[in-house]
């Protein structure tokens, strides 16, 4: 189907702007503690997590500074993993389906893919 292929670059920014405002969404759950959230301790680590959040997933959406926000946040996914769903345990609760890490680790590599390749079009950075 490579007539899909002219459209890389436009579902690549819909991917980018969902992704961006779905992990903004769970930032304003943990900071705010609406739609769902419970408001964590201003200071916490999980209210850190939320200010990571909400501001790199801002940051994705409108596609400013892309590449540092995915990275920045591809890191806060894996160590989301790493603590709160594999707790550093062996055996079965390593894999994401028992341990219910799915999301972490899909957010991980998404985040991981948008820190390589930057806003792409629809953003607010220029074109290297």
């Amino acid at each position: 189907m490579s007539w899909l292929e002219k459209y890389t670059d436009h579902t690549y920014a819909l991917l980018r702007i969902v992704a961006g405002l779905l992990i903004a969404f769970h930032g304003i759950q943990k900071l705010f503690g609406v739609l769902g959230g419970s408001q964590l301790p201003v200071g916490s680590q999980l209210w850190i997590g939320g200010l990571l959040e909400l501001v790199g997933g801002l940051a994705i959406l409108v596609g400013f500074r892309t590449r540092l926000a995915g990275f920045i946040l591809s890191g806060m996914m894996a160590v989301a993993y790493l603590q709160f769903h594999w707790k550093f345990q062996f055996g079965a609760a390593f894999w994401p389906a028992v341990n219910k890490g799915e999301l972490a680790v899909v957010y991980c590599f998404l985040f991981l893919f948008l820190a390589t390749r930057g806003g792409v079009m629809w953003c607010l950075e220029k074109k290297a």
